[in-house]
């Protein structure tokens, strides 16, 4: 009987520990574009991400302060156990993590296990979901393509009760992965998949966009959409410590966030606010506690590139750092007018390439706080090549090229026909708001200096997404958040599916040095066949890489903890002491 009460005290202990590290009085208050979605499994973009990613969890996450990254464990004991050959990797779940309530548990408390991993995992490469699936990893594990095909036939669904050779629970904590090759960047990936309850998603039908129940150290408490969305501390979730760091740079932060019990903020409170300006505003007034603002909407808050010395006083702090997206031109290749592999249709996008003045672009519409690229992957990012990152703005050679391939006549406004004297105008999707009106203007110019007529069309961000996946379109323009592991290449990579696959370039030298990338054991293999494939891109210009954002992130004194990333959100980090 006195064990059964130590037993029962140390359990109450635990859990009132676990509740009181995060203060319901410490709200953060931050910014976002609107989300779509908070189902781990259909996630489209990095905003709906960043809020999903601290409601659910994946058996590992990037490393918080590390750059670049390496995978950290959160749910696993420790990172994997990986054979000698690299196709065996045996993973181990923490004991004791449960989800958040929820009526499919009918009061039982539920805790998370491997098999909700194979779920989750199985859940991701559905073909039949949103996401479509992910052709590299149903390939890599053995025994997943079969059900995989299975459930692409018409009418057909998912078997997740059917056994798969390669992705095992062999025990109630332990998951095992076989793999039919070494691929470390996808097997990488596959420890990042979140977590779900089966039985939630079963209790929903299947649709879990508002109903997210995780384990993670936030749960969903409100989500207006195009307003707000709020979170609360999950009242059961473990205490962590704040993460090291070999950087000098950020000895001062972690040395003070030594010792506190995190998770520490009690709410998290997220308005929706899409114009730049507007987040500014809010900052400057005290009502959002970090901002994170790409190079061009910076506004006042940077004096000669540097932070405004009113502000400094004031004890706001300014990191800048480059992002992991690099935003784009992505080409539709099946669209009539700018698609094709033909001559004539090549000429046309590497024309539009060499007219569009990057560096111009850069000073006047993000102030400054951008880098050009001429490569789909930024800096850090596994496969960026400095050598082949060279822009060239050459309107001259631009207008050239399209004479020699029969754009040479024009009508009578001056504007460029087609090939046989047919009317010529390329269509471009783009966000709302002022950064883009500047940026249209722009393009409309430089694409008017060569003759070319560019007609734009304005979209929302989720708007402008769906109509991506579904080929609703000739040329858009956006970013893309990339792991660090360089599996941004598979947005070019032809089995991939539209979600992913956007451009719909179907090329089989890339499709191949895109699968001598994920085998190579080393990184000057690795480096070689990423070179292959830039330089298909950029001779066949299914997308036309513009620049790398400086992002600014601005956080009020009184945040600690705070570290701005690319790869996710880390509220679970962060402190505020007013």
């Amino acid at each position: 009987m006195m064990r059964a009460r130590t037993l029962l005290a140390v359990a109450l202990c635990a859990a009132a520990c676990a509740a009181l590290a995060a203060d319901p009085a410490k709200v953060l208050r931050i910014a976002s574009t609107d989300i779509d979605t908070l189902d781990p499994q259909q996630l489209q973009d990095k905003f709906s991400h960043d809020i999903a990613s601290v409601i659910y969890e994946g058996l590992c996450e990037w490393d918080y302060l590390a750059r670049p990254p390496q995978p950290y464990p959160r749910t696993a004991v420790a990172l994997p156990e990986i054979s000698a050959d690299g196709r065996t990797w045996t993973i181990k779940v923490r004991p004791g993590i449960r989800f958040t309530p929820d009526p499919a548990f009918r009061g039982t408390p539920r805790e998370l296990v491997a098999d909700d991993y194979v779920y989750s995992i199985k859940r991701s490469l559905d073909p039949n979901l949103r996401g479509g699936g992910d052709p590299l990893a149903t390939d890599l594990i053995v025994g997943m393509r079969e059900r995989v095909d299975a459930a692409a036939r018409p009418g057909a669904k998912f078997d997740y009760d059917a056994p798969v050779e390669g992705l095992r629970a062999l025990d109630r904590y332990t998951l095992q992965f076989r793999f039919r090759e070494a691929n470390y960047p996808v097997a990488t990936s596959l420890l990042m998949v979140e977590g779900v309850a089966r039985e939630v998603v079963e209790a929903a039908g299947g649709d879990i966009q508002a109903r997210a129940v995780g384990t993670g150290p936030y749960r969903l408490r409100e989500w207006q959409r195009g307003t707000r969305v709020v979170l609360d501390a999950n009242p059961d979730y473990r205490t962590l410590a704040f993460p090291a760091s070999s950087d000098p740079a950020l000895a001062p932060m972690v040395r003070a966030m030594q010792g506190r019990r995190l998770p520490a903020i009690g709410r998290v409170e997220i308005s929706i606010i899409d114009e730049q300006q507007v987040r500014l505003l809010e900052f400057d007034r005290g009502k959002l506690d970090y901002i994170e603002q790409r190079g061009e909407a910076v506004g006042t808050f940077l004096r000669g590139g540097e932070l405004d010395p009113v502000l400094a006083a004031r004890g706001v702090r300014r990191q800048a750092y480059a992002t992991n997206s690099v935003r784009a031109l992505y080409v539709n290749m099946d669209d009539p007018v700018i698609g094709g592999m033909g001559n004539e249709r090549i000429a046309l996008r590497r024309a539009i390439a060499l007219a569009i003045d990057v560096d111009t672009l850069i000073r006047v519409v993000y102030n400054g706080q951008a880098l050009p690229s001429n490569l789909i992957v930024a800096p850090g990012i596994s496969g960026f090549d400095p050598a082949l990152n060279r822009r060239k703005h050459d309107p001259a050679l631009a207008g050239a090229l399209l004479d020699r391939f029969g754009y040479d006549k024009r009508d009578a406004q001056g504007y460029r026909l087609a090939p046989g004297g047919r009317p010529l105008a390329v269509a471009l999707t783009i966000f709302t708001g002022t950064v883009w009106r500047e940026l249209q203007t722009l393009l409309k110019r430089n694409l008017d200096a060569v003759g070319l007529r560019m007609e734009f069309r304005s979209a929302p961000a989720q708007d402008l997404f769906k109509e991506a996946a579904q080929g609703r379109f000739a040329m858009n323009i956006h970013g893309r958040a990339l792991t660090p592991n360089g599996l941004g290449f598979m947005q070019f990579y032809g089995p991939a599916p539209p979600e992913s696959n956007e451009s719909r370039f179907r090329h089989a030298p890339y499709d191949r040095a895109f699968e001598d990338f994920l085998r190579a054991s080393r990184e000057s293999e690795r480096m070689r066949a990423a070179r292959t494939m830039s330089e298909i891109l950029q001779v066949y210009v299914p997308v036309v890489p513009l620049l790398v954002d400086v992002n600014n992130a601005f956080s009020q004194p009184w945040l600690l903890g705070y570290h701005p990333s690319p790869f996710s959100a880390y509220f679970q980090y962060m402190d505020i002491d007013r």
